[in-house]
């Protein structure tokens, strides 16, 4: 599942295939760009924006994508078979005289004025990983909705931009927070911010998304993915429920004895964005 530091790593990758280069091949396979013909243009860079990628190009455009779930980009040597899904799922294809670039499932494409790329990505938080990170910035974002829940707060990218769920959910169990904890009763929410910019700098590098420092198959979480099993600091059982805004549930895995709530929790009445009342399903 993407997130702000697999998005940092398919960036710094396609900007070293692209960057300076002129494109021989630019195709863009989404209808409302299907008419765009990128070949000629030329690469000036390609830099993450949280979960979103930019592509600058020297026309003063940028092409704009984002990973969501399944989204991707895959680079290839010239010549050399593509292997990230079948030809249905190519969106994009950015290919120089060395490299090939082909994008996988990759949603919002849009092509904008580089000038414009504000209406794109504006609306995001400081960058965690970005070099203009800004953690006063982050927290005041943060602390301006003290009655969110931290899980739902940490996703919300105008807070901060790169966090997905995984980096959420193992923040708060290596800080012993319960997901559902208010913003305004965590005992130290800078502490929050700083152990997930950590995992995710040691992670930013290669693909695998390590949080315990272990590579091996089965032992690289904590809590994520890890439903009904052991939690390996005291061997309570995982639980798993769901969290976030209605339409827009994210599962959220948890140690109910490591990450006890610190205030009284009623999940029946914990309100979501929109202010309802949300039953919480815990599987």
């Amino acid at each position: 599942m993407p997130e702000g530091d697999t998005v940092w790593l398919a960036a710094q990758r396609m900007h070293r295939a692209l960057a300076g280069a002129t494109l021989r091949r630019g195709e863009l396979r989404v209808p409302q760009l299907a008419a765009v013909d990128l070949s000629g243009a030329g690469v000036r860079e390609v830099l993450p924006r949280g979960k979103h990628l930019l592509i600058r190009l020297t026309d003063e455009r940028t092409l704009h994508s984002h990973f969501r779930m399944d989204g991707s980009w895959h680079i290839y040597r010239t010549g050399a078979k593509w292997r990230g899904g079948p030809a249905y799922d190519i969106r994009a294809v950015l290919a120089s005289a060395e490299w090939e670039c082909v994008g996988y499932r990759l949603h919002d494409l849009a092509l904008v004025p580089t000038a414009e790329e504000n209406s794109l990505v504006g609306h995001l938080g400081p960058d965690i990983l970005g070099p203009d990170w800004d953690l006063d910035e982050a927290l005041r974002r943060l602390h301006a909705h003290p009655d969110e829940q931290i899980g739902v707060a940490l996703l919300d990218q105008r807070n901060l931009a790169g966090i997905g769920n995984l980096y959420k959910v193992e923040s708060l169990f290596l800080c012993g927070l319960h997901p559902w904890q208010r913003v305004a009763d965590v005992p130290d929410l800078r502490a929050v911010v700083e152990r997930a910019r950590t995992l995710m700098q040691a992670n930013r590098n290669h693909p695998e998304q390590s949080t315990t420092g272990s590579l091996r198959r089965g032992e690289d979480h904590w809590v994520f993915g890890r439903r009904g099993r052991p939690c390996r600091r005291c061997g309570t059982t995982i639980l798993l429920g769901e969290q976030g805004p209605d339409l827009q549930e994210r599962v959220t895995w948890w140690c109910p004895r490591c990450q006890a709530a610190r205030a009284p929790i009623d999940p029946s009445s914990r309100t979501g964005e929109a202010g309802r009342p949300r039953p919480i399903t815990v599987r």
